[in-house]
Order: C-alpha cells, then structure tokens, then sequence
C-alpha cells in the first residue's frame, strides 16, 4: 500500500504542479540551448572573428562547455540548500539566474565593439548559466516524483524531462524562423539576439507559474522527521547533505554518472555539433539543418512520456539498456544518413537518435529520484546527474569538432557515442531496480548498508 505521503494528490494538483515543472525547465533548457545552437552558427564570427572558420567553432564551443563545468558547482549548492529548505524556493531562484544570464547575453557588445572583453563577457554568463541549471533539474523532477502517484511515477516525472526537447524546439525554432526571414547579415548583425532577450518574457510567466505550486509533501514530511529527531538529540548535528550523500549513497552516485554519458553525449552529438558537421561536412544549409532537430525534438518531445510509462511497467533498467545499446548501433548509420545531404536522411537521423535518447531520458527522473533518501534526495540526483555532464555533455561538441577537423570524416565521432554507451550500459546493468520503492520509505539510510539507496524491495508501493 501507499504510504500517507505518497498517496495519489488529486488529478487537478498534480497537473498543475507538472505543468509548473515542465513550464519552468522549458524555459531554462530554451536559454541553455539557445546558446548551443547560436555557439554552431555566428558566435564563432561574432566574439572570436580573429580565428579560422572551424577553430572559430571550437572556440565557440568551448565557452559553451563552461557552462557544464558551473553545473556541478550548481548542484552541489542548490542540492544542499533544497534538501534544507525546500525543492520550490531554489527552482525559483535558479529560473531567475538563468533568465537574467539569457537576456544579459541578448544585450552583449561583441568582438568587433570591445574586443576581447566581449569572449570574457560570454563566459561569465555561461557559467551564470550552467550554475542555474546545475540547480534546476533536481529540484524540478523531485518536486514531480514527489508529488506524483508512485504507481506512474515513471510517466510523471517524464514531464519534467520534456522541457529539454520542448527547450530544444522552442530555440530552434525561434532561430529557424529569423534564419528563414532576415538576411545572413541581419542576422549576424542584430537578428542573433532577439531569441536571447525573449527569454526575459518567457522568465515571467515562468515565474507566475511556479510561485502557484505547493512544496513536496514527501519533503516536508521529511523535514517535519529530521526537526523532531534534533529535538530529541540536541546534541547532535546533523549531518550536511553533500556529506551523507557520499557517506550512503557512493554507489548510487557513480552509477547515475556512469547513466548519464551515453545519454548525454549523445543528445549534444545529434542536436548541437550536427548542426557543424551537416553544414560543413555535408554541405547542408544552416535553415535544412535546424529544421530536421526542429522537427525531431518535436517527435522526441512526444515519446519522452511513453518512454516514461513503459518504465513503470518494466522497470527502468530495461528502457534504459534498450536506449543505450540502440545509440551504440545507431551511430554509424546516423552519420551515413548525414552524409547523403538529404533532408529526408538527416531528418531520419536526427529522429531516430533523438528517440533512442528519450528511452535514457525518460525513465532518469524517477530512477535518480529513487536511488536517494528524502533528506539528501536534491544533492544526491543533481550531484549524480550533474557531475557527470562535466565529463559529458560539455566537451562532446568539442571533442566532435576536434575529431572531424583532424580527420575529416565521422568515424571517430561514431567510436566516440559507442564507447560512452558500453559505459552506459555497465552503469545500468550494476545498478538495482527502483520503479517499486516507495519515496517516502526510502528516508534513513542508517537502516541501508553504506554505499547503495537501499530501502529493501520489501518497500514496495
């Protein structure tokens, strides 16, 4: 049976409470994307003119990884002070942080107006960037899992999880369309920052929307335990989170980050450095490019949530293998699809990637949410996923940028995504299986043996 905390909310809460989560990482992944996708196309001629085309690119990449080095440090603060304070007062604050960064960016002088000054600039809000939402996931899929019914946990918490192809689509296709109606040096000159500075509207009602949700109630049950229990020992101190965390749940840790890297290498492959290695390689047009991710983070927006559903009735560990070993072997048809220049090939590429991926993506919300005790839950499931985007997602355009200068062709790239998928898969297949645990039962890890998020299969729900 259900726990009182995790009982079912009613069907009119929890809709609100996803449309608060997904609104909210929306808008945060179109800030962080945007700056991907304006990274693969004029940031290079903007902020380091100086520099050959592609090293141009490379440049422009590398800030754009900074923002994944801010990410940990993000995690790390805002995990800490959501499992002291609360999930919703810290996704209030990372929305904010991002959306200012976003908009900053849209009013930055560039290289040709303060000279170097202007990369610096960049960077720093990049970091601005990567800090918020190092913050942001946690806190937003906890507050759903937490919420949710236990039964289709998998499902709800695939909500938040769409707000990275809905992010995608949005930037994308604010950048399609003013690529589609200005001129390439309207665009250059003034058009680039229009998506940026749209953000500080999509910030607000961001912001009315998150303001009207309540706290998990799982959190605050927590909370209501962990004063009662310093009542009774005042003279202990409660252990900080980051500290127990690493005390208790080590393995669950390394093995979140061991998940993420197939999934996150290969997402900022087939959206970000496609959009380099379609109009170079292939000689595809900047509009063909952006619209084949258009049109694919459309169709990966819609199977995030069955990817979601089937994990709540095979458990997470299968969809994710299934994801993992399906971008293994995806990988070389992939780039020979890019490769015939086609728009029916790249769209097919792009597509079928981005669905493997959402196999990963979906089910990681509630599988991270799961591994973790509820006073430690926020810093563990950021600290997993974020930690790892460092060695992921930051460097994969870079790193596939580089591969494709130095030889010239894709077959490194595709070694590349292989090689993090096996990871991938030696992650999962170590890892325990979790759609049956019941959040609020998985709250002292002193009953746990060190090292795992052990609330016994016993505590189903």
């Amino acid at each position: 049976m259900s726990s009182p905390a995790t009982a079912p909310p009613a069907p009119s809460n929890l809709k609100r409470i996803v449309a608060a989560s997904l609104i909210g990482t929306t808008i945060e992944w179109y800030d962080f994307f945007l700056y991907g996708s304006a990274a693969a196309l004029v940031f290079n001629q903007l902020f380091f003119p100086e520099s050959d085309p592609l090293v141009g690119t490379l440049l422009s990449f590398l800030t754009y990884a900074v923002g994944f080095a801010a990410r940990p440090l993000g995690a790390l603060v805002f995990g800490h002070y959501g499992d002291r304070l609360g999930r919703k007062k810290l996704l209030v604050l990372s929305l904010l942080l991002m959306g200012g960064a976003t908009f900053a960016i849209g009013l930055l002088p560039t290289h040709a107006t303060i000279g170097s000054a202007a990369p610096v600039l960049l960077t720093v809000l990049r970091l601005v960037q990567g800090f918020a939402l190092g913050g942001e996931w946690g806190g937003a899929v906890l507050l759903v899992s937490e919420h949710g019914d236990a039964r289709r946990r998998g499902f709800w918490a695939s909500w938040p999880q769409t707000g990275a192809p809905a992010g995608q689509l949005l930037a994308t296709g604010v950048l399609s369309l003013l690529t589609a109606v200005l001129s390439d040096s309207a665009f250059t000159s003034w058009g680039w920052r229009i998506p940026f500075l749209l953000s500080g509207v999509l910030v607000i009602v961001g912001l009315w929307i998150r303001l009207s949700v309540d706290e998990s109630p799982v959190f605050r049950q927590a909370l209501a335990q962990a004063e009662a229990r310093k009542a009774e020992r005042s003279a202990e101190v409660e252990k900080l989170p980051l500290v127990a965390v690493l005390r208790h749940h080590w393995r669950d840790v390394l093995i979140a980050m061991g998940a993420r890297m197939a999934e996150n290498i290969s997402y900022y492959v087939v959206t970000a450095f496609i959009l380099v290695y379609a109009t170079t390689a292939a000689d595809v047009s900047k509009q063909t490019a952006l619209n084949a991710v258009l049109i694919a983070s459309a169709v990966h927006f819609a199977v995030i949530p069955l990817w979601g559903a089937l994990s709540d009735r095979v458990g997470r560990r299968p969809v994710y293998l299934v994801g993992a070993v399906g971008v293994a072997l995806w990988m070389f048809p992939f780039f020979a699809l890019v490769d015939t220049g086609s728009f029916g090939s790249l769209l097919l590429a792009v597509t079928v990637g981005l669905v493997l991926h959402g196999a990963m993506y979906a089910p990681q919300a509630a599988f991270f949410s799961e591994m973790f005790a509820t006073r430690m839950r926020y810093s563990g499931a950021s600290i997993g996923a974020q930690f790892s985007s460092v060695a992921a997602g930051a460097p994969a355009p870079l790193i596939a940028t580089a591969l494709l200068d130095a030889t010239g062709g894709s077959t490194w790239i595709a070694l590349y995504v292989i090689a993090a998928a096996l990871l991938t898969v030696v992650a999962v297949a170590a890892a325990k299986e979790t759609r049956n645990r019941d959040l609020a039962d998985i709250e002292s890890p002193a009953d746990a043996t060190p090292g795992s998020a052990r609330a016994t299969d016993a505590h189903t729900v």
